[in-house]
């Protein structure tokens, strides 16, 4: 070998390595970006559908709920209690704060605002829809909901006071953004 071809052949070496290199990284770059490209589909179908996402959260305008009124409302395809309660319902709730209750809570750590009672209306012992929210409905003898199926009782703060249920009424999340409206969830 001469040294001018040897001078060619290390030349074409060392270019040949930086194009190698190039195409290699090219090739990488190219195939990560396809790559995720491709998987974004499967990525995206895994977020909840746009009708879940709506229903996150439930706005409740409180203005027209009188004193005293019951009203349901939906929340993740579940009832949702809203009380408006009198000032002698938050005295007897607070009164038995101190009673003998299968599942204990005070009324003030149920309520953010002791007026309004907010809680899941599903009975927590077979999943049914306690009866209470409307004026004629039984309320038991606690003067809250009456669960018929098995004869669970919760009292104004939607305690358990007798019965099958094992915990209390589920108090949602929520939080009030005026004093006349909450956003539950």
């Amino acid at each position: 070998m001469t040294p001018e071809s040897s001078a060619i052949l290390s030349s074409d070496t060392a270019e040949g390595t930086t194009r190698r290199d190039f195409l290699i990284v090219s090739a990488s770059v190219f195939a990560a970006i396809g790559g995720a490209a491709a998987m974004w589909p499967l990525l995206d179908s895994m977020n909840p559908a746009a009708d879940t996402v709506a229903l996150s959260t439930t706005e409740v305008d409180l203005a027209p709920i009188a004193l005293g009124q019951r009203i349901t409302v939906i929340w993740r395809g579940k009832p949702v209690f809203v009380v408006h309660r009198t000032p002698e319902q938050i005295e007897t709730a607070e009164k038995d704060n101190n009673a003998s209750l299968p599942d204990p809570a005070t009324d003030q750590s149920r309520v953010e605002r002791p007026a309004w009672l907010i809680i899941i209306g599903i009975c927590t012992h077979l999943g049914c829809i306690p009866q209470g929210q409307s004026p004629t409905g039984a309320r038991g003898d606690y003067g809250g909901w009456f669960c018929s199926c098995h004869g669970s009782q919760y009292d104004i703060s939607g305690r358990i006071r007798r019965g099958p249920a094992p915990r209390n009424l589920e108090v949602p999340p929520y939080k009030f953004q005026t004093d006349t409206r909450v956003l539950i969830g």
